[in-house]
């Protein structure tokens, strides 16, 4: 199993989100992060879709995407010719004891401290999937209280750009 990044423009208005995500559940596919936003243009969503499977299951999803109303462009995107960053707020169990190395930890993974309280700190951090991943299984030795992710978001390197390729 591998993990694929789809990159999609779609149209801005009720129902694609419903439309598209109904695609993948009758199918029988997973998402495994799902971003939706307006682009430069009003008109447009840009959907940033992570999913899990074999490239078989990739090429089916990609075909099925594309045959959608609408949908304006859909494709894979690369590793190696993209950005991409997630973000987590991530809430810590955090004593006097536990506070500075917890503080340090976070100053290592190049994170903020945004709300701080006698007993918890709430931090935000930026990054590749992975760092996240390595930064909340540290954590969890503090204890986790709440944790939150957005997704997946991606642009290509360069001049490339989605709606030109």
């Amino acid at each position: 199993m591998k993990k694929f990044i789809i990159g999609m423009l779609v149209s801005n208005q009720s129902g694609v989100l419903t439309r598209i995500s109904g695609m993948f559940g009758r199918r029988g596919f997973n998402i495994d992060s799902l971003v939706v936003g307006v682009t430069e243009h009003p008109e447009f969503s840009r959907m940033t879709i992570t999913m899990t499977g074999e490239d078989y299951d990739r090429d089916q999803i990609i075909k099925q995407l594309e045959k959608l109303h609408d949908v304006y462009e859909v494709r894979e995107m690369l590793a190696d010719e993209i950005v991409s960053r997630e973000l987590v707020l991530i809430k810590v169990a955090a004593d006097r004891k536990t506070r500075q190395e917890i503080m340090t930890a976070a100053n290592v993974f190049r994170s903020k401290i945004v709300d701080f309280s006698t007993d918890s700190l709430l931090i935000e951090m930026t990054g590749e999937s992975s760092k996240l991943e390595a930064f909340i299984e540290l954590m969890k030795d503090y204890g986790i209280i709440e944790l939150c992710r957005t997704g997946v978001v991606s642009l290509d390197r360069g001049a490339t750009c989605l709606k030109n390729k």
